[in-house]
């Protein structure tokens, strides 16, 4: 039941970012949204379940940070600025009848579906509880802050370069950029491998590794990676990067 009241409380926190999106004429909320949603779950769920111990307050707090780091940084970044070109384009293309509809069934409600598989972990944890604080679960919070890091550093590297006028036009090839094409993208995905080791700590529920899979494969197949790198395509610049630079996991770039 609990699980169920949850997916109504988030379904509804989505419908609502659904309904203001229409009213401001700008879907790229959504975007802003995404890590909001993940902190309304991760809190929530804690709320309804109200487990002991100090592991699942450690994993609502790393989602509480990963969330409002990620959502702040999209603000600062997004706030009046004109809807994003992929939503654009969906207003402009789409057949005016179905928009809304399909707006909400293709993006927000895939969204809602996301996070809440994405967040297994700590739904599990906050409402069957079993985690413990021990070696596996400190190996996990470890490689989540290795995640953060990656993540953080690499938006604070780019928004750095992006911001010198020397800068424009160009690629950002230097620090965490130097290893991997998507230092950001490849933090996100290993705090939530972070966040699943976390959740297995004292338990053998191994079908929560459905979270970290589900947002690897969206960033690296889907919505993240595959998007830059199109945009990038064929700039001789990039070609040369792409050539010497691993696309996600970090590695020591090639001699060309």
């Amino acid at each position: 039941m609990q699980y169920l009241i949850l997916g109504v409380i988030l379904l509804a926190f989505f419908f609502l970012t659904f309904l203001v999106a229409q009213r401001i004429k700008n879907n790229g909320l959504i975007d802003v949204i995404w890590g909001i949603g993940f902190i309304v779950t991760a809190i929530t769920s804690y709320i309804l379940g109200q487990p002991s111990g100090i592991a699942p307050i450690i994993m609502v707090v790393c989602v509480l940070i990963w969330g409002s780091r990620l959502s702040y940084y999209l603000i600062r970044r997004n706030v009046g600025k004109p809807e994003d070109f992929r939503y654009k384009k969906m207003r402009d293309t789409w057949n005016p009848q179905t928009f809304y509809v399909r707006m909400f069934i293709q993006i927000y409600l895939l969204q809602f579906v996301l996070n809440y598989i994405i967040n297994l972990p700590v739904i599990v944890t906050n409402l069957e509880g079993s985690v413990v604080f021990g070696w596996v679960f400190a190996a996990g919070l470890v490689l989540w802050i290795i995640g953060f890091i990656f993540e953080a550093v690499g938006d604070y590297q780019l928004k750095r370069f992006k911001a010198k006028s020397s800068s424009k036009g160009k690629l950002i090839t230097t620090g965490l950029w130097r290893y991997t094409r998507h230092p950001n993208y490849f933090g996100e995905a290993v705090q939530w491998w972070g966040i699943f080791i976390m959740a297995l700590s004292g338990n053998t529920r191994f079908w929560l590794i459905i979270s970290p899979i589900v947002i690897t494969f969206f960033l690296v197949f889907v919505s993240g990676v595959p998007m830059l790198e199109k945009k990038y395509a064929g700039r001789a610049d990039w070609e040369a990067y792409k050539k010497k630079t691993p696309m996600f996991i970090p590695w020591i770039p090639k001699k060309i």
